[in-house]
Order: structure tokens, then C-alpha cells, then sequence
């Protein structure tokens, strides 16, 4: 399937690609101490509006904006059903990348930019969906409260959090959810094409050490040197080797993953299988322990001045239930002259790989890619499912994508070159509007 091919007018395939470009034309980028989504927004509202919609537009903060609209469904005794995206993208250093990043060029069978598949790629997807349902009339078989956030990238702050907060209203009667970074497909060597539904997300724990020492002249000795404090420290969360700790949800994809490979499942070294995934190992990987990286440190103003203090931010995150875990193996590390502080902090979610929703979801691959095999996975990083979740909204990432089997998707997220192949847009589209008919 190409984006040449025609469909029926209202198709959404017709104009997922477009809407996709001029998504990704308009810079959103959030900063973590600023953003501003008013321009996307005001897209989306333009968008929804002109096929009749009556969307709301919700101002949380300075030029921080949410977008919001209700699409009746057939079946108003149902819970209603939240399908979420988030307008902001990560910052792109241009002379890193070899196009534009908000260009929105189409080259080599793929769409570029910055937010291709983080994640204005779903948001093209649910847009043009969207519409093509109003313009021929159609309603779902159950309410579904279309929700565009603001500041995902930065802990939501101003999109999902706030909104739950504030504006619970918008998710009244909605006891499900779906949103990114899951339903994209991974190939096996022996060419077995594995489909990973979000079923689960680590918890966040941001961090910051700070040590505190004996300031004075670097010409001389200073056995209280909060630097060195602080680098040993930092070292030996960096070098730490966290302890194998397999969620529900990943050892049921690592079970499927062995049984299409024809061999054993080694739940005592479930490595060894992680391994076969390829490029997905690495996120996989993460997802079979604990994890604390160092990313920032500061400290010190002057080369022949020893700094009374210096600091290092470390990202923390953990398996569903292992929080605990996490913070008293980060408190034996640092040891007791470094302090403590939380950053930020999320929870972790999971929920099972079962129900009507997974079950529609599946059948929606099934029809689409009769070879597709749907697994539950756990996800290293977080959404916007987890502010949802305090609402008791069950949530499931499911973005669709029919992948070539070479392509490094993971490396993709705030990576250099960002891009979207066009096929897998159009194969991800047909699926959405599939399983969201039946739902």
C-alpha cells in the first residue's frame, strides 16, 4: 500500500499523510520549562471544525493548550472509550539531522520530522479518522472523547495532569483508554511479525543527588571535597547491575516470542530471549529490570575554587510494584553524605493482556496483516495512561504500524532523523478506524 494508491473519498488514508506533514510543520516544541502548543492546537481545532465538530479549546497555563470533543456513539449505556495523543514534540538540533526537522518532507518512502512518530503520527491517524466518520455521519459503537494534550513530554504538567485535575468532566463515563507507542510490529529472524500492544508502563523517578562538602582553594587538600563525593556516587549508580525482576506482561511476550522461534523459555535468564528481538532489545531490556542513569551534573564556577556543593540528576525507573526496591538501592548507593531529592515522580501501570478492547484490537491486526501475531509489552517510558489512570481509566498504547523489519523504530523516539514510513501510516489508519468502529 502507497500513498499514491486511491481510496473512497472518505477514506481517511486520503489525507493521513498530508495532515501528518503540516502536523509536524508546526514547531510545538516543549522545553521541560516551556512550551507552547497554541499553533498545533489551533490546527486541530480548524481541523474538527471543518467537518462540524464543535471542539473545546482548554487553556491550562501560558500558551499551554488542550484540545477536547466528544464523538457520540450508538450505545450510550457503554462506558465511553478516551483516544488520546499529545500535541508537543522534543526539541531537534538542526545541523544534526539531514533535513529539516519541522520540514514534514517526504523522502525515501517515509515522512521526516521531528514528531513523526512521537507522536503526530497517531495524531494524523485519529484526525483523519475522525473526520472521514463526520463527514459520512458515522458514530461509534460507544462514546469516544477525543483528547489532545499539551506538555507530555515534560510530565504533563499542563496537558494530562491538569486536565484530570481540573477538567475531569472531559473523561465522565470513560473506563478505557488508547494512545501511543504500541500495535507496531517487530520481525523475528525466522520472519514471524510480533504486533506490541502497551499493556504496561515503568514508573518515573527523576532524582537528584546533592553533596556537600568543605569549600576552598583547588591548590590544596581537601579531604571533603563535595565533587568527589558526588562523582563516586554517581559512579556506582552508573555501574550498578540491577537484578532481573520480569513483569507479567513481559514474560508473556517473551513466552510467545520462544514458542514462535520453536524454542525453550528460560524465565531464570529471560536475556537470552530478549536478545532475538533485535533492534527492540534494547527497550525490551529495560523492562526486565530497575533502572537509574546519571544525566546531568553541576558544580563549581572557577577552575582553582572547590565548590561547597555539587549536584547530579539521575532518571529513575521502575517495574510495577518495585518502586520501593528502586529508592532503597539508590539510598545504599550514594552512600550517606550524598542527599535525596525527588525531581519528579510517576506511577508505574499494568494491566492484562484480555477483554473486549484487546480483543478488538487483535482482530483489527487479524484483518489487516492475517500473519500478525499480538503480544502484551511493557513500555520503559511513560504517557499521558498514567495521569489517566487516577481517574481509573484503564489505558493501552496502540498506535499501529506495520514496520520493515530493518528499520531501528525505538531509535526513532527523540532521535536524530525522525521519520514515518508512508506504508505503515496508511496500514496503521486502516487499523485504527477498524478497531475504533468495533470497539
Amino acid at each position: 500500500m502507497t500513498s499514491s494508491e486511491q481510496f473512497e473519498p472518505t477514506d481517511p488514508r486520503n489525507e493521513v499523510v498530508s495532515i501528518c506533514q503540516d502536523l509536524i510543520r508546526i514547531p510545538s516544541i516543549n522545553y521541560g520549562d516551556r512550551g507552547d502548543e497554541r499553533a498545533v492546537a489551533a490546527y486541530v481545532v480548524a481541523a474538527l471544525k471543518e467537518v462540524g465538530l464543535d471542539p473545546e479549546v482548554i487553556i491550562s497555563g501560558e500558551n499551554r493548550v488542550n484540545v477536547a470533543v466528544r464523538i457520540e456513539g450508538t450505545d450510550r449505556s457503554r462506558p465511553g472509550l478516551v483516544l488520546h495523543g499529545h500535541l508537543d514534540v522534543v526539541p531537534a538540533d538542526a545541523e544534526a539531522w539531514s533535513v529539516d526537522p519541522f520540514g514534514g518532507e517526504i523522502k525515501d518512502g517515509a515522512i521526516w520530522g521531528r514528531g513523526a512518530v512521537d507522536m503526530k503520527d497517531m495524531n494524523a491517524m485519529m484526525l483523519s479518522i475522525i473526520r472521514s466518520w463526520a463527514r459520512t455521519g458515522f458514530k461509534p459503537p460507544r462514546d469516544i472523547a477525543l483528547v489532545f494534550f499539551a506538555d507530555e513530554e515534560a510530565g504533563g504538567v499542563w496537558g494530562s495532569r491538569w486536565m484530570v485535575a481540573n477538567r475531569p468532566d472531559v473523561f465522565a463515563g470513560c473506563d478505557e483508554a488508547v494512545s501511543e507507542v504500541g500495535g507496531f510490529s517487530i520481525t523475528l529472524e525466522n520472519g514471524a511479525r510480533l504486533y506490541l500492544i502497551e499493556t504496561a508502563e515503568k514508573g518515573i523517578h527523576w532524582m537528584r543527588l546533592i553533596a556537600e562538602g568543605m569549600a576552598g582553594h583547588g591548590s590544596m587538600i581537601n579531604n571533603e571535597n563535595a565533587i568527589t563525593e558526588l562523582a563516586e556516587a554517581v559512579a556506582r549508580i552508573g555501574n550498578y547491575e540491577w537484578p532481573v525482576r520480569t513483569p507479567k506482561s513481559v514474560q508473556e511476550l517473551l513466552e510467545k516470542v520462544a514458542e514462535v522461534l520453536g524454542e525453550e523459555f528460560d524465565p531464570t535468564n529471560p536475556d537470552l530471549m530478549v536478545a532475538k528481538l533485535g533492534p527492540a532489545a534494547r527497550m525490551i531490556g529495560a523492562t526486565l529490570r530497575n533502572t537509574a542513569n546519571p544525566t546531568m551534573l553541576e558544580a563549581g564556577y572557577k577552575a582553582n575554587v572547590i565548590p561547597q556543593s555539587a549536584s547530579a540528576v539521575v532518571d529513575g525507573r521502575f517495574l510495577p510494584g518495585l518502586e520501593d526496591e528502586l529508592m532503597s538501592t539508590i539510598a545504599s548507593l550514594v552512600g550517606e553524605h550524598v542527599r535525596v531529592e525527588t525531581v519528579i515522580r510517576d506511577k508505574a501501570l499494568e494491566t492484562s493482556f484480555d477483554g473486549p478492547l484487546v480483543e478488538a484490537m487483535c482482530a483489527a491486526l487479524l484483518a489487516a496483516d492475517p500473519d500478525a501475531i499480538p503480544v502484551p509489552y511493557c513500555m520503559s517510558g511513560g504517557t499521558d495512561n498514567k495521569a489517566l489512570a487516577e481517574l481509573g481509566i484503564r489505558g493501552f498504547g496502540f498506535s499501529p504500524l506495520k514496520l520493515p523489519p530493518e528499520l531501528d523504530f525505538m531509535a526513532l523516539f527523540h532521535g536524530v532523523d525522525e521519520r514515518v514510513p508512508i506504508d505503515a501510516l496508511m496500514f496503521g489508519t486502516r487499523v485504527l478506524d477498524d478497531f475504533l468502529r468495533n470497539c
